[in-house]
C-alpha cells in the first residue's frame, strides 16, 4: 500500500511465529501511533493481505508453514507494491541477496535494537509510491502501465485517463479490498476537501465495470456495499 499521508497512521502488518517478539514489536510500533496486525504464520499474513491494505510489512524470514521468501514471492506475483522489512537470523551476503531478490525493500538480520527496526520502518514509510512500468493482469484483463492501453480477451478498452489510473490502482490490489478513502487519497490525490468523493468515485467505478465486465465475460470488479471495491474472480 502506498506511504499513508500525514493526517492517517500508518498500517503495519507484523508476521513473527514468536509470540514473545510478535507481541513485543507490535507493542512498540503502536507506542509511535501506529495501526499494527499481526500474524504467526505465512499463511495467516496470506490471508491478512488478501482482505485489507497495508503500508509495510515486517517480515520474518523463518516461518512455521510457509517461510518469508514465500510470502513475499506471492505478494509481488499479485502486484501488491507493498514495502517490506525481512527479519532474519540468516546474515551471509547470499542469504542477503536471496531476500532482496524475492522483493523485500530492506533486510534486518537478528538480533538487533527496535531503535534500529523503528528507523527502518520511517523510512520505507517515507519512501514515495512509485508506478513502475510493465503488464498488470488478471485474468484475460491487462494493463500495461507503460502505454496506460487495457485490453480484455484481446480487445482493447476505451479508457479515459482517470479510468486508466482507476483500474491501475485496482490492479495493483487485485484480490484486496479497496475502500473510496483509499482511492480518495492515493488516486485522486484529495485529503482536506470539505465534501466527500464518494459519489463521483462510485459514478466512475460504474462506469469503469461497464467497459470492463461487457457481457459474455467474467465478472472482475466488485462492489462490497458499505465496505469498497474489489477487483478479481468471483469468490466461491
Amino acid at each position: 500500500m502506498p506511504a499513508s499521508d500525514s493526517t492517517t497512521p500508518p498500517r503495519v502488518l507484523v508476521v513473527e511465529d514468536e509470540q514473545k517478539t510478535r507481541e513485543s514489536l507490535a507493542e512498540g510500533l503502536r507506542l509511535e501511533t501506529w495501526s499494527v496486525a499481526t500474524a504467526a504464520t505465512g499463511q495467516e499474513a496470506l490471508g491478512l493481505l488478501g482482505r485489507e491494505a497495508f503500508d509495510l510489512v515486517v517480515l520474518d524470514w523463518m516461518l512455521p508453514d510457509r517461510d518469508g521468501v514465500e510470502v513475499l514471492r506471492e505478494m509481488r506475483s499479485r502486484a501488491q507494491p507493498t514495502s517490506v522489512l525481512m527479519l532474519t537470523a540468516r546474515s551471509t551476503l547470499n542469504d542477503r541477496v536471496t531476500g532482496l531478490d524475492s522483493g523485500a525493500d530492506d533486510y534486518l538480520a537478528k538480533p538487533f535494537a527496535f531503535a534500529e527496526l523503528l528507523a527502518r520502518c520511517r523510512a520505507l514509510l517515507r519512501r514515495p509510491v512509485v508506478k513502475t512500468g510493465g503488464l498488470l493482469r488478471c485474468g484475460d484483463l491487462q494493463l500495461d502501465t507503460r502505454a496506460r492501453v487495457a485490453v480484455r480477451a484481446g480487445e482493447e478498452i476505451a479508457l479515459t485517463p482517470r479510468e486508466v489510473d482507476v483500474l491501475e490502482y485496482l490492479l495493483r490490489y487485485q484480490g484486496q479490498i479497496v475502500t473510496r478513502e483509499m482511492l480518495e487519497r492515493d488516486v485522486w490525490k484529495q485529503t482536506h476537501r470539505m465534501t466527500s468523493l464518494d459519489n463521483v468515485i462510485d459514478v466512475q467505478i460504474m462506469r469503469l465495470r461497464r467497459k470492463v465486465d461487457t457481457d459474455g465475460t467474467e465478472r472482475l470488479i466488485h462492489t462490497l456495499r458499505g465496505v469498497g471495491y474489489r477487483l478479481g474472480k468471483e469468490v466461491e
